[in-house]
């Protein structure tokens, strides 16, 4: 299953993009990211088979065992792409939002939104060790 990261704003260089590019290249599974403008352009077509998780204040808090579940089942169900959302400085729109199969939120604080695409590529490098059953992942 693929995982794409669709988000607003480019990162340009600097410890965020050197931060995605580290946990990028651990990644087993097929990984890509999308840049959109930070208003306006459209995200690619969906895909056959997709689910899209969106990154937004009101979202669910999960645990990074509960994430590498929902990936998991996804994925033995058929699942093509695991697309996750994540908007510029002002969040998604509703549209996005209403797109979603997910919401999810990284915590109460409000998180720069470059820090939320490295944190999540962390996430996903973590969730798929935890379904390969890599040590990376301690509980306790």
């Amino acid at each position: 299953m693929k995982l794409h990261i669709v988000a607003r704003g480019r990162i340009g260089r600097g410890p965020e993009a050197d931060l995605i590019e580290r946990y990028a290249k651990r990644l087993t599974w097929p990984f890509a990211i999308t840049e959109l403008p930070d208003k306006g352009g459209k995200a690619p077509p969906p895909a056959t088979g997709q689910r899209v998780i969106a990154l937004d204040e009101t979202g669910d808090q999960i645990s990074s065992a509960e994430l590498a579940a929902v990936l998991s089942t996804w994925r033995d169900g058929g699942v093509r792409e695991a697309r996750f959302l994540i908007g510029a400085a002002d969040g998604l729109t509703a549209e996005e939002r209403s797109s979603a199969d997910k919401l999810i939120c990284f915590g109460r604080v409000t998180w720069p939104h470059l820090m939320v695409r490295a944190m999540l590529a962390e996430q996903l490098y973590r969730a798929t060790s935890i379904i390969a059953g890599h040590p990376y992942h301690r509980e306790g």
